[in-house]
């Protein structure tokens, strides 16, 4: 299995779609971030198209550097290389019975966003230039946050059991938007202006570093605490059908 890397969006969606295919063959779990990923590049392919981004050239270069990231840990751990350290905690849990979709979810969110988007928006841009990219970058989360009810409703049908539980408390709602729409992107734009400005030696040491810290987050959101991961359990047993209806049932945001 060769290790790809996509020169151009498209090939992002195609190479996507494929690891999506494969998830479903397979019953793997990674197949339900990867399957919100797609949604999230598709939209923002859309903002090219129709002009949403003040440098459609900057943000399509910066889309595949950012995806390339991603699907480079994927085929790494599938050929029994090691990824990234969070990567790899990731790709792991999806082969475990507990961790419920949001989980799932969250643990992908972590690892792309909080490790990979700073370095990649570092990569597209100079200590000049960097706060040109502020603007299409915060318009990345306006696409982010439009998706947000929409994933909801998908992971209703997954567990139904969720609408009693945001009827009762809208914290595990609220995780789920703060966690990745704010906390993670904040974090993300504070890495990148960081990681721009030092000098080639020593990035791939602060690489690292990074990770040891975002793999400290993985393992929080895999194991939040007694109550929370009760609750959470309890979820688990509620959510209907197989992994691969799931990723269907997720593919259907709109």
């Amino acid at each position: 299995m060769n290790i790809k890397q996509a020169t151009t969006i498209d090939e992002v969606i195609q190479f996507l779609d494929e690891i999506i295919e494969s998830s479903k063959q397979e019953q793997s779990a990674i197949g339900l971030f990867t399957t919100l990923y797609r949604e999230v590049t598709l939209k923002i392919k859309e903002g090219i198209d129709n002009g949403s981004f003040q440098d459609g050239a900057r943000m399509e270069k910066l889309d595949v550097i950012f995806a390339n990231r991603y699907l480079n840990a994927y085929y790494q751990y599938k050929v029994k290389q090691k990824p990234s350290e969070c990567w790899g905690f990731s790709f792991q849990k999806a082969e475990t019975y507990w961790p419920i979709v949001v989980q799932h979810l969250l643990l992908g969110i972590n690892a792309h966003v909080n490790l990979d988007l700073g370095i990649a928006s570092a990569q597209v841009s100079t200590v000049e230039n960097i706060e040109t990219l502020k603007s299409d970058f915060d318009q990345i989360n306006t696409i982010l946050s439009n998706l947000v009810g929409s994933v909801e409703k998908c992971l209703i049908k997954i567990w139904p059991t969720l609408t009693i539980i945001l009827k009762l408390s809208g914290k595990i709602d609220n995780f789920f938007i703060d966690f990745s729409m704010k906390t993670a992107r904040d974090g993300a734009w504070k890495f990148a202006n960081e990681f721009v400005v030092l000098p080639e030696n020593q990035r791939e040491a602060t690489i690292q570093e990074r990770d040891i810290k975002i793999t400290q987050i993985a393992r929080l959101i895999s194991n939040p605490g007694y109550l929370v991961s009760g609750v959470f359990k309890f979820i688990r047993l509620f959510e209907k059908g197989t992994v691969s209806q799931k990723i269907i049932d997720l593919g259907k945001i709109e």
